[in-house]
Protein backbone atom coordinates (compact mmCIF):
# COMPACT_ATOMS: atom_id res chain seq x y z
CA UNK A 1 0.00 0.00 0.00
CA UNK A 2 1.78 3.42 -1.23
CA UNK A 3 -0.48 5.80 0.20
CA UNK A 4 -1.21 5.40 3.88
CA UNK A 5 -4.81 5.88 4.09
CA UNK A 6 -6.38 7.60 7.30
CA UNK A 7 -9.39 5.61 8.48
CA UNK A 8 -11.44 6.85 11.60
CA UNK A 9 -13.14 4.09 13.50
CA UNK A 10 -15.81 4.45 15.81
CA UNK A 11 -16.52 2.04 18.18
CA UNK A 12 -17.37 1.28 22.33
CA UNK A 13 -16.40 -2.48 22.40
CA UNK A 14 -13.02 -1.79 23.90
CA UNK A 15 -12.08 -5.13 22.96
CA UNK A 16 -13.07 -4.98 19.65
CA UNK A 17 -11.95 -1.01 18.81
CA UNK A 18 -8.39 -2.28 20.23
CA UNK A 19 -8.33 -5.47 17.98
CA UNK A 20 -9.37 -3.70 15.10
CA UNK A 21 -6.81 -0.62 15.47
CA UNK A 22 -3.96 -2.54 15.74
CA UNK A 23 -5.04 -5.26 12.97
CA UNK A 24 -5.55 -1.88 10.30
CA UNK A 25 -2.70 -0.43 11.32
CA UNK A 26 -0.45 -3.96 10.58
CA UNK A 27 -2.29 -3.69 7.25
CA UNK A 28 -0.86 0.01 6.18
CA UNK A 29 -3.75 1.62 7.44
CA UNK A 30 -3.37 5.08 9.74
CA UNK A 31 -6.51 4.24 12.46
CA UNK A 32 -7.71 6.90 15.03
CA UNK A 33 -10.18 5.43 17.08
CA UNK A 34 -13.15 7.28 19.12
CA UNK A 35 -14.81 4.92 21.28
CA UNK A 36 -18.12 6.84 21.57
CA UNK A 37 -20.19 8.71 18.70
CA UNK A 38 -19.47 12.52 20.32
CA UNK A 39 -15.56 11.81 20.18
CA UNK A 40 -16.07 10.47 16.64
CA UNK A 41 -17.65 13.42 15.00
CA UNK A 42 -15.37 15.85 17.34
CA UNK A 43 -12.25 14.07 15.23
CA UNK A 44 -14.02 14.83 11.52
CA UNK A 45 -14.03 18.82 12.46
CA UNK A 46 -10.53 18.38 13.18
CA UNK A 47 -8.77 15.64 11.03
CA UNK A 48 -9.27 14.65 7.40
CA UNK A 49 -9.96 10.95 6.96
CA UNK A 50 -10.47 8.49 4.25
CA UNK A 51 -12.98 6.28 5.38
CA UNK A 52 -15.14 6.21 8.49
CA UNK A 53 -16.21 2.85 10.33
CA UNK A 54 -19.27 3.40 12.42
CA UNK A 55 -20.25 0.67 14.63
CA UNK A 56 -24.20 1.11 14.74
CA UNK A 57 -24.65 0.40 18.01
CA UNK A 58 -23.31 3.15 20.67
CA UNK A 59 -23.60 4.58 24.33
CA UNK A 60 -24.39 8.21 23.26
CA UNK A 61 -26.47 8.60 20.05
CA UNK A 62 -26.67 5.04 17.21
CA UNK A 63 -24.29 4.91 14.33
CA UNK A 64 -27.19 6.11 11.75
CA UNK A 65 -27.47 9.51 13.38
CA UNK A 66 -23.81 9.86 13.81
CA UNK A 67 -23.11 9.21 9.62
CA UNK A 68 -25.78 12.14 9.22
CA UNK A 69 -24.01 14.31 11.73
CA UNK A 70 -20.45 13.34 9.86
CA UNK A 71 -22.43 14.25 6.54
CA UNK A 72 -23.53 17.73 7.70
CA UNK A 73 -19.44 18.44 8.33
CA UNK A 74 -17.71 16.58 5.78
CA UNK A 75 -20.47 15.39 3.12
CA UNK A 76 -17.68 13.88 0.98
CA UNK A 77 -16.34 11.08 3.60
CA UNK A 78 -17.77 7.73 2.63
CA UNK A 79 -18.64 5.41 5.52
CA UNK A 80 -19.46 1.91 6.17
CA UNK A 81 -21.72 0.37 9.29
CA UNK A 82 -20.38 -2.22 11.37
CA UNK A 83 -23.48 -3.96 13.30
CA UNK A 84 -24.24 -7.30 15.49
CA UNK A 85 -27.88 -6.14 13.82
CA UNK A 86 -29.23 -8.86 11.43
CA UNK A 87 -32.84 -7.21 10.20
CA UNK A 88 -32.57 -6.52 7.13
CA UNK A 89 -34.70 -3.04 7.81
CA UNK A 90 -31.46 -1.70 9.24
CA UNK A 91 -29.56 -3.24 6.14
CA UNK A 92 -31.24 -1.08 3.89
CA UNK A 93 -31.41 1.84 6.23
CA UNK A 94 -27.69 2.22 6.27
CA UNK A 95 -27.29 2.00 2.29
CA UNK A 96 -30.34 4.28 2.54
CA UNK A 97 -28.32 6.94 4.62
CA UNK A 98 -25.41 6.97 2.25
CA UNK A 99 -23.30 3.73 3.63
CA UNK A 100 -21.01 2.61 1.10
CA UNK A 101 -20.65 -0.73 2.91
CA UNK A 102 -22.17 -2.80 5.80
CA UNK A 103 -20.66 -5.57 7.51
CA UNK A 104 -21.96 -7.60 10.44
CA UNK A 105 -20.31 -8.77 13.80
CA UNK A 106 -18.44 -11.36 14.39
CA UNK A 107 -15.97 -8.95 12.30
CA UNK A 108 -13.80 -11.34 10.20
CA UNK A 109 -10.30 -8.90 10.28
CA UNK A 110 -9.28 -10.10 6.68
CA UNK A 111 -12.88 -9.68 5.12
CA UNK A 112 -13.09 -6.24 6.47
CA UNK A 113 -9.20 -5.33 4.90
CA UNK A 114 -10.49 -6.56 1.55
CA UNK A 115 -13.29 -4.51 2.03
CA UNK A 116 -11.75 -1.36 2.58
CA UNK A 117 -9.38 -1.77 0.03
CA UNK A 118 -12.00 -2.69 -2.74
CA UNK A 119 -14.08 0.60 -1.48
CA UNK A 120 -10.72 2.73 -1.49
CA UNK A 121 -9.65 1.81 -4.63
CA UNK A 122 -13.41 2.59 -6.40
CA UNK A 123 -13.64 6.07 -4.27
CA UNK A 124 -10.16 7.24 -3.68
CA UNK A 125 -9.02 7.65 -7.03
CA UNK A 126 -6.25 9.44 -8.85
CA UNK A 127 -8.44 10.93 -11.87
CA UNK A 128 -4.79 10.07 -14.05
CA UNK A 129 -5.43 6.77 -12.95
CA UNK A 130 -7.03 4.36 -15.63
CA UNK A 131 -10.43 3.18 -14.17
CA UNK A 132 -10.65 -0.23 -11.72
CA UNK A 133 -11.39 -3.22 -13.69
CA UNK A 134 -14.32 -4.14 -11.13
CA UNK A 135 -14.93 -7.50 -12.69
CA UNK A 136 -13.13 -10.68 -13.97
CA UNK A 137 -14.03 -13.47 -16.55
CA UNK A 138 -12.84 -16.81 -15.60
CA UNK A 139 -14.45 -19.11 -18.18
CA UNK A 140 -17.99 -19.72 -16.94
CA UNK A 141 -17.33 -17.95 -13.65
CA UNK A 142 -17.66 -14.10 -12.92
CA UNK A 143 -15.76 -12.54 -9.78
CA UNK A 144 -16.76 -9.32 -9.07
CA UNK A 145 -14.68 -7.06 -7.19
CA UNK A 146 -16.79 -4.38 -5.60
CA UNK A 147 -19.36 -6.93 -4.63
CA UNK A 148 -17.13 -9.42 -3.19
CA UNK A 149 -18.92 -12.26 -5.34
CA UNK A 150 -17.98 -15.23 -7.33
CA UNK A 151 -20.94 -16.45 -9.48
CA UNK A 152 -21.30 -19.35 -11.60
CA UNK A 153 -24.06 -18.74 -14.60
CA UNK A 154 -25.07 -16.63 -11.69
CA UNK A 155 -25.27 -18.95 -8.90
CA UNK A 156 -23.28 -17.24 -5.87
CA UNK A 157 -20.35 -19.30 -4.41
CA UNK A 158 -18.91 -18.18 -0.85
CA UNK A 159 -15.28 -17.69 -0.18
CA UNK A 160 -13.65 -16.43 2.56
CA UNK A 161 -11.31 -13.44 2.53
CA UNK A 162 -7.83 -15.14 1.61
CA UNK A 163 -10.02 -17.30 -0.80
CA UNK A 164 -11.30 -13.86 -2.47
CA UNK A 165 -7.64 -11.92 -2.33
CA UNK A 166 -6.48 -14.91 -4.00
CA UNK A 167 -8.24 -15.49 -6.60
CA UNK A 168 -8.87 -11.31 -7.39
CA UNK A 169 -4.66 -11.75 -7.81
CA UNK A 170 -4.78 -14.53 -10.19
CA UNK A 171 -7.62 -13.62 -11.99
CA UNK A 172 -5.70 -10.14 -12.79
CA UNK A 173 -3.04 -12.27 -14.39
CA UNK A 174 -4.74 -14.93 -15.89
CA UNK A 175 -3.06 -17.28 -18.22
CA UNK A 176 0.11 -15.60 -16.39
CA UNK A 177 2.40 -16.84 -13.83
CA UNK A 178 1.85 -15.18 -10.50
CA UNK A 179 4.74 -15.94 -7.99
CA UNK A 180 5.02 -17.39 -4.64
CA UNK A 181 6.47 -14.56 -3.17
CA UNK A 182 4.59 -11.81 -5.07
CA UNK A 183 1.17 -13.59 -3.51
CA UNK A 184 2.92 -14.31 -0.29
CA UNK A 185 4.03 -10.66 0.00
CA UNK A 186 0.57 -9.50 -1.72
CA UNK A 187 -1.43 -11.09 0.05
CA UNK A 188 0.19 -12.14 3.46
CA UNK A 189 2.60 -9.36 3.65
CA UNK A 190 5.21 -12.27 4.27
CA UNK A 191 7.57 -14.55 2.23
CA UNK A 192 7.66 -17.41 4.66
CA UNK A 193 7.58 -21.15 5.07
CA UNK A 194 4.54 -20.96 7.11
CA UNK A 195 2.40 -18.98 4.81
CA UNK A 196 3.10 -20.86 1.80
CA UNK A 197 2.33 -24.10 3.36
CA UNK A 198 -1.22 -22.16 4.32
CA UNK A 199 -1.28 -20.82 0.69
CA UNK A 200 -0.88 -24.27 -0.90
CA UNK A 201 -4.41 -24.80 0.80
CA UNK A 202 -6.13 -21.83 -0.42
CA UNK A 203 -5.21 -22.88 -3.79
CA UNK A 204 -6.89 -26.05 -3.31
CA UNK A 205 -10.09 -24.50 -1.82
CA UNK A 206 -9.79 -22.23 -5.07
CA UNK A 207 -9.77 -25.70 -7.36
CA UNK A 208 -12.63 -27.29 -5.70
CA UNK A 209 -14.48 -23.80 -6.26
CA UNK A 210 -14.11 -23.62 -9.89
CA UNK A 211 -14.40 -27.54 -10.64
CA UNK A 212 -17.73 -26.88 -12.60
CA UNK A 213 -16.26 -25.42 -14.94
CA UNK A 214 -13.09 -27.92 -16.72
CA UNK A 215 -11.53 -25.33 -18.63
CA UNK A 216 -10.08 -23.58 -15.80
CA UNK A 217 -7.37 -24.80 -13.72
CA UNK A 218 -4.81 -23.24 -11.32
CA UNK A 219 -1.09 -24.49 -12.07
CA UNK A 220 1.47 -25.11 -10.30
CA UNK A 221 4.48 -24.00 -12.44
CA UNK A 222 7.61 -25.65 -12.01
CA UNK A 223 8.02 -24.60 -8.24
CA UNK A 224 8.01 -20.99 -8.78
CA UNK A 225 4.09 -20.32 -8.61
CA UNK A 226 0.70 -20.55 -9.67
CA UNK A 227 -1.23 -19.64 -13.14
CA UNK A 228 -5.29 -19.18 -13.30
CA UNK A 229 -5.32 -20.92 -17.02
CA UNK A 230 -8.33 -20.80 -18.56
CA UNK A 231 -8.27 -22.85 -22.07
CA UNK A 232 -11.37 -21.10 -23.93
CA UNK A 233 -10.10 -23.81 -27.11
Amino acid sequence: MDKKYKLLLVEDDTSLGYLLSEYLGMKGFVVTWAKNAQDGLVKTETNVFDLAILDVMLPDMDGFELSQKIKSVNPELPFLFLTARSLKIDVLKGFSLGAVDYLKKPIDEEELVVRINALLARLVTDPEEEPQVSEYKIGDYMLNTENFELRYKGEPIKLTGKEFDLLTLLAMNQNQLVTHKEILTTIWDKNDYFNKKSLNVFVSHLRKHLAKDVKISIVNVNRRGFMLRVDEK
